[in-house]
């Protein structure tokens, strides 16, 4: 047998394009490299000389590809929308819709086809979820054909820009950050106060019937009497004279302040037993559990008082369920503290917790309500397709962690596979569609595409940083960080951080890349009104 009736077998071309296509994808020239959209121009090339992948096979790398994002932006996206991290998202959206008008008027301008249009959006924005969702709402492999054309410009571009701008500009990207008001942490962030009391409605009474949860975010992480500190438990006695050490939002502090006592000056100067600490929660037995259900100050004396996730601190809310890498802020006794370090730990080498019943289950409901009609007024009508449905039911699912009894939230490293899998699945099937025409489409439409895919990034890059950095007031890293969420660009990200030793890069770059991700696949489909 020879090498090309080799490639007559499904499986064997399926595996050579994505051994050739991930070889390509892992080559960098300046630190910059294609990754998975590596395989997609390996596919191209072999539909080019008459190749398919089964259409069966890419249906279901893009339902598990769109499943696993949905799952992992669920939980981040509905709570940025509740924050004052939501400034981000803003932005995010603002560059996808900025990307949406730029495509109308290259359309218009080199008379191009909807597909080929939508594809070189999804190209520029380097957004693999919007490429499914426009080869499903176009039905035409010249979005694929557009995606490849548009992509390698938009990676390169992003990176340059965030590297070169601060330094057109003679930004100190340290003092700027330090004179601009973080919008993740300004609001919405625990603050720790002092109360001592004086009211006699509070004396001798225990935590628990003073009922202090009513104010909300507060929480009493310690109880200073005289020279002593007492770990706050529910039948923990409070007498006038004491001080409190309570943890909370600081317009529900000053409440409690103004209802029990006054505020004092901060002093853990004989705290030594009483300690604060932080863990981080690797127990697979800990994961989509709440801090209602542990009741970690009733059964091991511990006071949870932040949550931190994604880069972002929270206050402690007993209704949110722990995911894997949620760093919790503590405080206990040493012993006590020792105790739960270990419960939140991982206990095995289990690294995976993929659960076939319930991911079966999570697409058959996405496929589902993908096929229902949606009338949109003066548009006609829509169906959400094998991309919209997943990703809109993996939204909703990957925010509340479970559906009914079965759990549907996974390890980071799970939703990893499932979506890396998906994903180059989903490449080579739409690659080796689209390979048949490109060298047809790229002989007819020429430049245009090359000039037309380099808009559509710079457009909305310009005008994306211009509203961050004018409108919002954001410093120079947190606008590069939410440009580079909103193109979708983790290389660009990348590039950032070797800017600045700082997290505050990633922590706009989380906030605004969700919102971007979701609304590109929606706007995919739109389009093809406009176009």
């Amino acid at each position: 047998m020879d090498l090309f009736s080799l490639l007559n077998e499904p499986l064997l071309l399926l595996f050579i394009i994505l051994f050739l296509g991930s070889l390509l994808g892992q080559a960098k020239i300046k630190g910059v490299s294609l990754g998975t959209s590596g395989v997609l121009l390996v596919a191209m090339l072999f539909g080019h000389f008459g190749y398919q992948i089964s259409p069966t096979v890419q249906n279901l790398g893009l339902s598990l590809f769109i499943v696993a994002v949905g799952l992992q932006a669920g939980p981040r996206f509905f709570r940025m929308m509740r924050s004052s991290g939501i400034i981000f998202g803003i932005i995010g959206i603002f560059i996808v819709l900025m990307a949406a008008v730029t495509t109308i008027i290259v359309a218009k301008m080199f008379h191009l086809s909807p597909a080929l249009s939508i594809g070189l959006m999804t190209g520029a924005l380097t957004s693999t979820p919007g490429l499914a969702a426009a080869l499903q709402a176009t039905n035409d492999p010249l979005a694929s054909v557009g995606y490849g054309i548009a992509y390698p410009f938009g990676v390169i571009a992003v990176v340059l820009f965030v590297q070169l701008l601060p330094r057109m500009l003679n930004v100190d990207l340290v003092k700027d950050l330090k004179e601009k008001d973080d919008p993740a942490r300004t609001e919405g962030s625990p603050e720790v106060m002092t109360i001592e009391v004086n009211h006699s409605s509070v004396h001798k009474r225990t935590l628990k019937e003073l009922k202090f949860n009513r104010y909300k975010s507060v929480v009493i992480s310690r109880v200073i009497r005289g020279d002593r500190n007492i770990i706050a438990l529910n039948d923990t006695v409070i007498l006038i004279g004491d001080r409190l050490v309570a943890v909370g939002l600081r317009p529900d502090l000053e409440e409690l302040c103004h209802d029990i006592g006054k505020e004092v000056r901060s002093d853990f100067s004989n705290s030594d037993h009483v300690q604060l600490r932080k863990v981080v929660v690797d127990s697979e037995e800990m994961i989509g559990k709440s801090l209602r259900e542990l009741e970690l100050r009733r059964r091991y004396g511990v006071t949870v008082t932040r949550m931190e996730r994604g880069g972002f601190e929270f206050n402690q809310s007993s209704k949110w369920r722990l995911e894997r890498g949620d760093t919790l802020t503590l405080v206990s006794s040493e012993d006590r503290l020792n105790s739960i370090e270990k419960l939140f730990s991982k206990k095995t080498l289990t690294v995976t917790n993929v659960h076939i019943f319930s991911l079966s289950l999570i697409l058959l409901i996405g496929i589902g309500v993908g096929m229902i009609p949606v009338h949109l007024p003066h548009l006609g009508t829509i169906t959400f397709g094998v991309a919209g449905g997943p990703l809109f039911v993996a939204l909703i699912i990957g925010h509340f962690g479970k559906l009914g009894p079965v759990r549907a939230r996974y390890f980071q490293p799970s939703n990893q596979v499932i979506r890396d899998i998906g994903l180059v699945l989903f490449l080579a099937g739409a690659g080796t569609t689209a390979g048949q025409g490109i060298v047809e489409v790229v002989q007819r439409e020429g430049v245009s595409l090359l000039i037309g895919g380099a808009l559509i990034t710079i457009v909305p890059i310009i005008c994306g940083f211009f509203i961050a950095r004018k409108f919002f007031q954001l410093s120079m890293v947190h606008s590069l960080g939410a440009l580079c969420g909103g193109l979708t660009s983790t290389p660009g990200l990348g590039a950032v951080n070797q800017l600045i030793d700082s997290e505050d890069p990633s922590i706009a770059y989380a906030a605004a890349y969700p919102f971007a991700l979701i609304l590109v696949a929606i706007i995919s489909q739109v389009l093809v009104f406009f176009l």
